[in-house]
């Protein structure tokens, strides 16, 4: 929907992805939760993140950061914000995209309407005859939730994986995209160690 231009313009992804635990010793919870969404941008959003906002706390001794509140800015103007914890006392995995079209709702955690689609936004009235009235229109439409497969994500995973060795095709996932996603994190753990001093990303590398 979102490469189809279903939702219009990428206004902002906004994603929460909060727990009890597990707490780890060698990865922080950025490293362990944010993962997941910086993959998702790479591969759901065709803009490009330039540069990264984070901000952390440990409240454990001798153990690394078990919240993070992370801003990831792009080239188009277009923002994401991440929130991670361990120390939640609800497990939450929820997304929103917000587009100038539509909006979409991912839950993970809901057994069948994963993913919603609500035809509501704002439009701006540029007509100067109507100066005076409220330029901002919002609009209010209907929400539908499409049928998903029900498929296995890992048995996904690993038919991609056996089509790829036999065919010979580049991964959706190759090493580009998994190098991607760790400088993604390096510069986040930076940034969050510069108590929020925006680092930017190194500049994508294309497949030679």
């Amino acid at each position: 929907m979102v490469n189809t231009n279903v939702i219009g313009s990428v206004y902002y992804y906004d994603s929460i992805r909060v727990n009890l635990g597990l707490f780890q010793r060698d990865v922080n919870v950025i490293w362990d939760l944010a993962v997941h969404d910086f993959s998702i941008l790479e591969y759901a959003l065709a803009d490009h993140a330039v540069a990264v906002s984070a901000n952390g706390a440990r409240h454990l001794p001798e153990s690394p950061e078990n919240i993070a509140y992370i801003t990831v800015f792009f080239q188009s103007g277009m923002i994401a914000h991440i929130n991670v914890n361990w120390l939640a006392p609800v497990k939450v995995r929820k997304t929103l995209i917000g587009g100038s079209e539509k909006m979409i709702v991912y839950d993970d955690l809901e057994p069948s309407e994963k993913v919603k689609i609500y035809d509501k936004g704002v439009t701006v009235h540029g007509d100067p005859e109507r100066i005076r009235e409220m330029r901002i229109g919002y609009r209010a439409g209907d929400m539908w939730a499409p049928q998903l497969s029900t498929k296995e994500a890992l048995r996904t995973e690993i038919e991609h994986f056996l089509d790829c060795i036999i065919d010979g095709a580049t991964p959706t996932t190759d090493g580009l995209a998994g190098l991607r996603v760790v400088e993604m994190l390096e510069a986040t753990t930076g940034s969050m160690a510069k108590r929020g001093n925006p680092v930017e990303f190194p500049p994508l590398r294309r497949a030679s």
